[in-house]
């Protein structure tokens, strides 16, 4: 989440005091070390209460009603749009809408699906636009003649209080809220569970569900086969018995997980990759079974430039997993596993409809070791690795439940093997609860903020690490580690982001949403800041807001051929003021009191909900 010596914990302000400056560059120190740090200033000081936070924490995810299929010109309220800036478009994925007019409040992530779009023109003038996706399930619970809307979906993580619960099974709720992605010509919304919605790039209509895994991988049958018409990968099997059991079940659960509950046979992971080596994108999907089962199914998809399918490969696992972000090499598709259980109890609870359906679910933390699947990219990678059965995992030394991926990439060592590295989020198994995420609490219809911040979450809440693996030339293990990405920042992080052009392949700065901790009840989660980390030494180098004020998810703007020549952008989010700024950091000078180059103002009515996550487009 390092090569630093005499380096320390990041050490927050004293409870109750908020660490701030007014354009100038402040340096929180911490013994001997530091962490160089810009605040700047606010005009409304953080009020020291548990209710202040929890009201702030609930504004974060109040529900917007209104569009903007029109572009808005944006009002640059600090600096100015640099010259150098391309011409482009940052595109983010969230949730819009949580409540409705009958009583109901969903989880933020069953929340409609709301596209939100900064295109910034040759000019240097900057608009903005948002359109709901026009999902199935938002035509069905949004009265296209008015303004009512009446959830009538359950979704996977919520209870409807104002809808039907028993023997309610619309569960498959997509909402295409998750990402968004800009390929081929094509821009996509995607979600966990479902095929991803086509939108208009420019005026973001939407023009309807995108079969990707249909009309361009050949269809969804049951064996899938690679692009050689090489048939589905097996790796070791369970106990033929246990084998037999599993196919039985798995043959029994299709027709009822697809007739009853309506979940498509294959479900495509909202998590995908570029390839800038190969201009490629790269996508990944499992089985609907996989969730209920101790075996999972995974299918590599890869895409060239005008979406035509280059690559597929699909692997069988003998292992309860479930998957949220992973990664990729030269040679590698990469899962660090996290590890999951059928809740009989809960089952029962989420049948009643008085539990979330993801009830049924619950973490296993059996065993202190997290599992990493390297699966063969090609099948000279697969032949090269001769030595090594890939379904059998490379237990990692310690425990943890995988998050977001910022980059993977490979080298060869000077034994003919291959070293692996990974720089990515992870949480503790002892704070990951499906159904809480977010605080949910579908009793009182809130969010609790102390689920995101509680006393232990500098060691259990999302954490920032670097995963090593070393292959001999056969392919066998060598050796595995994992350990913090960098020890100068030990606080809560995660959405990790880098330089796009530098994807798989050895990067030195990662970027991601952090927490400062100078809010005394919102200590660790909304972000109020973004960390920079040089992976080459250790050091980290923060920008925080101050005040009422929150960050979301960054992302990495290219300029030039320099690994941090460009500028991150983030939205922030006033919520004392129920107000949305774009950012515009200079990459560079994160850590330095000029970090900001541009701030543009979201007009106050259509100020958002916090988003998810992000694509820059340039043109």
């Amino acid at each position: 989440m390092a090569a630093m010596h005499a380096i320390v914990h990041h050490r927050a302000p004293p409870p109750g005091r908020c660490c701030r400056g007014h354009g100038r560059s402040v340096v929180v120190r911490a013994s001997a070390a530091t962490v160089t740090t810009s605040i700047p200033g606010s005009a409304a000081t953080v009020p020291d209460s548990p209710s202040a936070a929890f009201w702030d924490y609930n504004l974060l995810f109040r529900s917007q009603r209104a569009e903007s299929p029109d572009p808005v010109v944006l009002r640059v309220t600090e600096g100015a749009i640099p010259p150098d800036f391309p011409a482009g478009t940052y595109y983010l994925a969230g949730p819009g809408m949580f409540t409705d007019d009958h009583g109901s409040t969903v989880h933020p992530l069953d929340g409609h699906g709301y596209l939100r779009s900064f295109r910034f023109d040759a000019s240097g003038a900057a608009h903005y636009s948002a359109r709901y996706v026009e999902t199935a399930a938002k035509r069905e619970e949004h009265d296209a003649g008015g303004a009512s809307w009446r959830f009538t979906h359950r979704g996977p993580f919520s209870v409807l209080q104002g809808g039907s619960r028993v023997g309610n099974v619309k569960v498959m709720k997509n909402v295409a809220n998750t990402s968004v992605l800009r390929w081929g010509g094509r821009v996509l919304c995607l979600w966990e569970g479902g095929e991803p919605y086509e939108l208009d790039p420019r005026t973001l209509e939407t023009i309807g569900p995108f079969d990707i895994l249909g009309s361009l991988c050949g269809g969804t049958d049951e064996v899938a086969r690679d692009a050689s018409g090489e048939a589905a990968h097996h790796g070791r099997r369970q106990p033929w018995l246990q084998e037999a059991g599993i196919d039985v079940a798995a043959r029994l659960l299709r027709p009822v997980l697809s007739g009853v509950y309506s979940m498509p046979a294959k479900r495509l992971l909202a998590h995908y990759k570029i390839d800038p080596k190969k201009n490629r994108l790269l996508m990944v999907a499992c089985n609907a079974e996989d969730m209920l089962l101790p075996r999972s199914n995974f299918t590599f998809y890869e895409f060239d430039a005008n979406f035509a399918l280059v690559q597929k490969r699909e692997f069988v696992l003998p292992d309860h997993l479930m998957i949220h972000d992973w990664a990729f090499t030269d040679s590698q598709y990469v899962l660090l596993g996290n590890r999951i259980r059928l809740d009989i109890p809960g089952s029962l609870l989420a049948l009643t409809g008085t539990h979330p359906m993801i009830a049924a679910l619950a973490v296993d933390p059996s065993r202190q070791s997290t599992p990493v699947y390297l699966l063969p990219r090609t099948p000279e990678a697969e032949a090269e690795a001769s030595g090594r059965d890939w379904s059998v995992p490379i237990e990692a030394p310690s425990q943890m439940w995988s998050m977001h991926v910022g980059n993977a990439f490979e080298e060869r060592n000077a034994r003919g093997g291959i070293n692996i590295q990974l720089h990515m989020s992870g949480c503790s198994y002892q704070w990951f609860n499906f159904h809480r995420m977010f605080g949910y609490n579908w009793l009182n219809k809130k969010l609790d903020p102390s689920f995101m911040n509680i006393a232990k979450g500098r060691e259990w809440l999302p954490r920032l690490v670097q995963v090593s693996i070393d292959l001999d030339k056969r392919g066998t293990r060598r050796g595995c580690a994992v350990r913090r990405l960098s020890d100068q920042w030990t606080r809560p992080a995660d959405f990790p982001a880098i330089n796009p052009g530098f994807a798989n392949r050895r990067s030195r700065f990662v970027y991601a949403g952090a927490a400062s901790g100078s809010r005394r009840f919102l200590p660790y989660f909304p972000f109020d800041s973004v960390v920079k980390v040089d992976v080459s030494d250790g050091s980290a180098r923060l920008w925080s807001v101050a005040g009422r004020k929150f960050v979301g998810e960054p992302v990495f703007v290219p300029t030039g051929s320099g690994e941090d020549d460009g500028y991150v952008l983030l939205v922030e989010y006033a919520v004392y003021d129920h107000r949305c700024h774009l950012v515009l950091l200079d990459a560079r000078k994160i850590g330095e009191r000029n970090a900001v180059v541009a701030k543009l103002e979201v007009p106050k009515h259509l100020t958002f909900p916090m988003g998810f996550h992000g694509f820059w487009a340039d043109e």
